[in-house]
């Protein structure tokens, strides 16, 4: 009962996410976007080639969506804890179909915690050295907490929880914003949730994080100068180690991550600066 109590509550509230934020202006900007600058063409290859950085890129939807945009020929720069899945997904973009001899320099990959601020401070300087200012940032790197009432929820899970998918977001905007800065342009996407937009019971920490990062969104996008956009994004219900958690087998009903990412990628690589500030779900 507890795992279609989540079911229900995640598709009703994620469809309706989906309608609000399509329906508006910055996501028919997304798409037309995607359509003029040739994103669903050709495989949804585009022309220019940009330098993507994304968070928790060692697994879920970080990974997938790295293993896509390199498809398309893009730069892909991922951080991650885990500096063994790190080496393996280096060796499957230099072993893939679009690969080449110059694969390996082309995209690099750091091991990084995003909740240490003076860990993403070192990130920043490396990348800076390395490849310079990306052209967008994914901040996807996240967790959720076992399914519990909120009373029931360890204190040090509840810290987790906040410390990656709200600190964690926090410690990259304060170090690579101001090098976009410099630069005059540059894209933020910050993962949210359509349990960033609704509610459901268990899961109260996910939730509170979530709701944070479209607020924090919001609020930076009025920061910004003008040549550049941060948005909250909304996945959608994939079926990730993370949905597993709170799903456990009835996730298999839901899309794989190899699956989203072309649809992701579309919309992430054509965003631009008239989408400043929106909620977005793909």
């Amino acid at each position: 009962m507890k795992n279609q109590y989540f079911i229900v509550h995640q598709i009703t509230n994620t469809s309706s996410c989906k309608k609000t934020s399509r329906c508006g202006k910055s996501g028919m900007t997304a798409a037309l976007n995607a359509v003029m600058n040739g994103g669903l063409t050709g495989g949804g290859a585009v022309a220019a080639q940009k330098t993507v950085l994304i968070t928790g890129v060692s697994r879920g939807l970080g990974k997938a969506l790295a293993v896509e945009i390199a498809k398309r020929g893009h730069s892909v720069i991922g951080c991650s804890r885990s500096q063994e899945k790190l080496d393996s997904l280096q060796s499957e973009l230099c072993s893939g179909p679009s690969s080449s001899s110059s694969s390996s320099e082309k995209h690099l990959f750091l091991n990084a915690d995003v909740c240490s601020n003076s860990g993403v401070q070192e990130l920043a300087r490396v990348v800076m050295e390395k490849k310079g200012v990306p052209d967008i940032i994914v901040n996807n790197a996240g967790t959720i907490n076992k399914n519990n009432r909120l009373w029931e929820v360890p204190e040090e899970e509840f810290n987790a929880v906040i410390d990656t998918n709200l600190k964690g977001i926090a410690n990259m905007l304060r170090h690579f914003i101001p090098l976009m800065i410099e630069k005059k342009q540059g894209i933020l996407v910050n993962m949210s949730s359509g349990w960033g937009r609704s509610a459901a019971a268990q899961v109260a920490p996910y939730c509170a994080s979530k709701w944070a990062v479209e607020g924090l969104t919001k609020s930076v996008a009025k920061e910004l100068p003008a040549g550049m956009a941060i948005v909250a994004l909304n996945p959608g219900v994939i079926n990730t180690e993370m949905l597993q958690s709170c799903f456990g087998s009835s996730s298999g009903m839901y899309q794989a991550p190899d699956s989203w990412a072309p649809k992701a990628a579309d919309m992430i690589l054509n965003l631009t600066v008239a989408d400043n500030g929106a909620s977005l779900s793909v």
